[in-house]
């Protein structure tokens, strides 16, 4: 009888862990979208666009939660004179989300 408890737990564990890791992955390609988007409205584009990419996944994993992606594209809009509203640059951060989601759910399959 206890197999089937530890069986269960096992499986909780396991898919716990798997969902997890696809949570991580979803939020680090939305960085990473956000990140290509955000370039481009800087008017950066090619190697100059990936690197800005990268550095704000980079800034999504200094804290949990994604104020630290909304904080760095705001202020570094704010020094490239580039003027989105607080609510364009989240509606955007949304509409990322939704995207990186579906990709990392069709890489997964």
């Amino acid at each position: 009888m206890n197999g089937g408890f530890e069986d269960r737990k096992k499986a909780f564990e396991n898919k716990w862990a798997h969902d997890e890791e696809l949570r991580f992955k979803v939020m680090a390609r939305r960085a990473k979208l956000v990140g290509l988007w955000a370039a481009g409205e800087m008017g950066l584009s090619g190697a100059a666009a990936d690197a800005y990419a990268v550095e704000l996944v980079k800034a999504d994993m200094a804290e949990s939660g994604e104020e630290d992606v909304f904080r760095k594209v705001k202020q570094d809009f704010a020094a490239k004179g580039v003027a989105r509203s607080d609510h364009h640059i989240r509606g955007k951060m949304d509409e990322l989300l939704a995207a990186a989601k579906d990709q990392i759910m069709h890489e997964v399959k």
